[in-house]
């Protein structure tokens, strides 16, 4: 298989040095170069030709930001992982369509994800970055596409919508279950129903769950409601103010 070739910029060289060896410690993955300013970067883009940039934010002259608008130009820009040791810019970060945005000093597993997910980068997804219209221009990507940025421990994480299993709320937080695993989330499950209608469906006071996940409801001796999740993913508690939301989201699912 053919390795994915990456590019770091950053202006410390201790910074790039630790990159390099997390990054040449992963397997299906090799260091094509390294800069240490915005100019040098572009220079490194053009002729290297990278499938992923590991970038640092503040740098002298064009800081990080500035060179992921002037990749948005190209046709097929490289997937953007930013490494940074400040969080201040994580929503522009992902209004330039960042992959992942990790905060120093980077961890290996963090990483390792991250680099999984750009390899994932779509065809929408990179019509998005290159500016071109889309059928839906309030959202960067199709229903199934969709991500959620999350901030973790590990830094700001994205999470696809579609892998969502169920999201549970616990006094202020609320811990989305997906398929790569969980996350702590300061986000409201109300925002999350709001903001994903479609996909996430309020099964509980404290309860979301994926749609797409839903198997059956079901009904124990005692009474109690029950949503069985595909998979053998498990079953999650149904109150009876939302079984009825339940029922109409199967019926809506059988043929004609």
């Amino acid at each position: 298989m053919k390795k994915q070739k990456i590019l770091i910029i950053d202006d410390e060289p201790l910074a790039r040095g630790r990159l390099r060896r997390l990054a040449e410690g992963l397997p299906g993955y090799q260091v094509c170069g390294e800069a240490g300013d915005g100019d040098a970067a572009l220079a490194q883009v053009s002729e290297l030709q990278p499938d992923i940039l590991l970038l640092d934010i503040r740098m002298p002259g064009l800081d990080g930001m500035e060179i992921a608008a002037h990749l948005s130009k190209l046709s097929s820009p490289p997937a953007i992982i930013f490494c940074t040791a400040y969080d201040s810019y994580a929503i522009q970060a992902f209004d330039v369509q960042a992959i992942a945005y990790l905060l120093k000093p980077v961890r290996k597993q963090a990483l390792e994800e991250a680099l999984a997910r750009a390899g994932r980068v779509n065809r929408v997804q990179l019509q998005a970055v290159s500016g071109e219209p889309s059928d839906n221009s309030m959202s960067r990507n199709t229903a199934d596409d969709e991500q959620l940025a999350v901030r973790t421990h590990r830094g700001t994480e994205l999470i696809d919508i579609a892998g969502i299993r169920y999201c549970q709320a616990d006094q202020k937080y609320v811990t989305i279950h997906h398929s790569r695993g969980e996350a702590v989330s300061d986000y409201t499950l109300k925002e999350l129903e709001n903001a994903y209608p479609r996909q996430l469906l309020r099964i509980h006071r404290n309860t979301l769950v994926g749609v797409r996940f839903i198997q059956a409801l079901k009904r124990t001796p005692e009474g109690h409601n029950l949503v069985s999740l595909r998979d053998n993913l498990g079953e999650l508690q149904v109150s009876r103010r939302h079984a009825s939301n339940v029922r109409q989201w199967l019926q809506g699912q059988q043929p004609g």
